[in-house]
């Protein structure tokens, strides 16, 4: 299944944030693949009305990820230790988490439209 979420960083954070992810743990990206992901995606955008150097520094996060069930997905991260530190550390970083209870299963983006 495909998955779209939004979360938003802080804008004085927008640097901390893309070198945080520029060094995520191995043992995380293993813990994501064997939840069940096969892949995951994260763009960040400014307002389209914005100035060029203000789009660069955009807070909007749009997150894509395939996988085979994300409530199981959740449920398999949300508590694992490597997966609790890294949520610490972007909860430091971001105005709107990623959320990884129960509820948050349901908490991705609603399809609109899908090319046939």
């Amino acid at each position: 299944m495909r998955v779209a979420l939004h979360t938003k960083v802080r804008a004085d954070r927008v640097a901390e944030y893309e070198a945080a992810h520029r060094e995520v743990p191995k043992e995380l990206t293993d813990a994501i693949r064997a939840a069940g992901a096969s892949s995951w995606t994260i763009w960040r955008w400014g307002s389209p009305r914005a100035s060029e150097a203000e789009r660069g520094g955009g807070t909007d996060l749009f997150h894509v990820l395939e996988c085979e069930d994300y409530g199981r997905l959740l449920a398999e991260l949300e508590k694992l230790p490597v997966n609790v530190a890294w949520q610490a550390r972007m909860a430091e970083l971001l105005d709107v988490v990623h959320d990884y209870s129960r509820e948050g299963a349901d908490a991705g983006l609603p399809v609109v439209w899908e090319l046939p």
